[in-house]
């Protein structure tokens, strides 16, 4: 129990559920656990069944995307503070990019499967939850296209 009323607390602190109301930010605490990673460990690796995402406490993960013949693109830096994976939200729950630590990372990690049972069942959760991820998915889907625009245009002169 003990454990649980500390996940709560490191919960409530992180800014994706800072102002999430305690009564639906309480259902989430039951699916989380921390989560420690030495620097190039992966914490998912594309292709990968994507069950759970990540709340970043410290360090920093690199998103990779890979090419055949080509070593890794670094597509995006998440720092403390932010959240990785959201693919365990969309069917068929695949991860599309590889997540490295570059440093140490602390984070609270959130299963997947577990939270989309309560989404079924407290549709305030479900609500509270896409009003967060949404925004995040179109701001790093714009900042990957600008990114492979950049490492294309790179490529060509």
């Amino acid at each position: 129990m003990v454990a649980i009323e500390g996940l709560g607390r490191l919960l409530a602190e992180h800014p994706f559920f800072q102002d999430m109301t305690p009564e639906v930010r309480d259902i989430v605490v039951g699916c989380c656990a921390n989560a420690h990673y030495r620097p190039g460990e992966y914490l998912f690796k594309e292709g990968g069944k994507a069950d759970h995402f990540y709340l970043i406490r410290q360090g920093s993960v690199a998103v990779e995307v890979h090419a055949p013949g080509r070593p890794a693109v670094v597509v995006e830096n998440i720092g403390e503070g932010d959240i990785i994976g959201w693919s365990w939200l969309v069917p068929p729950y695949v991860w599309t990019f590889d997540a490295r630590a570059i440093e140490q990372v602390r984070a609270i990690t959130i299963d997947g499967a577990c939270l989309r049972t309560k989404l079924e069942a407290n549709h305030e959760l479900g609500y509270q939850l896409y009003q967060r991820f949404i925004p995040i998915m179109g701001r790093r889907i714009s900042e990957a296209r600008l990114r492979i625009v950049e490492l294309t245009t790179d490529a060509v002169y």
